[in-house]
């Protein structure tokens, strides 16, 4: 492939493992793209701090990027955030996504008074995150609500079926190279094919 080759090509990011264990490497990935440019983002992770999942997600829609979010394993947790913040959602039928209430850990020598602080802080960001992420995925808070609480996987096909991402048989994987085909106007050649029902 010939550097102009390259230099034509989708940028691609694998979001693979625990968020917080990868949060720099994917921040400077993120910032490496252009305002407004395009991406493909592959997502097989189990999550990790709402904190990370809330800046990889500001990132994405401050940039204005046109991200494309593939799930080719798992999308759960707080991988949710970043995954939702993309313009186009696909999925496959053994894709999962876990939906879960806020997990919060501290420090072990942690005063009553900062507890108390913690938990009123975490209750707090954990509503205003459920309510964003419905507005994300363009849902109902009563749709997320009752996947959250109190926890419950769902299935490339159930999100596809909820009209929150597009469902990719694995018959049509092999389709999908329109998605990697170079750009010369910063639009997948062929991408109107991969409209996403968000």
């Amino acid at each position: 492939m010939s550097q102009e080759e390259q230099d034509d090509r989708i940028p691609e990011i694998a979001l693979v493992g625990d968020l917080t264990e990868h949060e720099s490497e994917l921040t400077d990935r993120l910032l490496d793209i252009e305002p407004g440019g395009e991406c493909l983002i592959y997502f097989d992770s189990p999550g990790g701090s709402p904190y990370c999942a809330m800046s990889l997600m500001t990132l994405i829609k401050l940039r204005g990027l046109r991200a494309t979010g593939i799930v080719t394993g798992e999308c759960s947790s707080a991988a949710l955030w970043p995954f939702a913040a993309c313009q186009k959602r696909l999925v496959t039928p053994c894709s999962v996504l876990l939906f879960h209430p806020m997990r919060w850990q501290s420090e072990e020598n942690v005063g009553l008074a900062e507890a108390a602080e913690w938990a009123r802080h975490f209750g707090q960001l954990e509503k205003d995150m459920d309510v964003l992420l419905a507005g994300l995925f363009g849902s109902t808070v009563e749709l997320m609500d009752k996947w959250i609480n109190p926890g419950r996987y769902v299935g490339g096909p159930e999100l596809a079926a909820a009209g929150l991402a597009e469902l990719i048989t694995f018959d049509r994987l092999g389709d999908m190279s329109y998605l990697l085909a170079p750009s010369s106007n910063g639009k997948a050649h062929g991408g109107s094919k991969a409209k996403a029902r968000v």
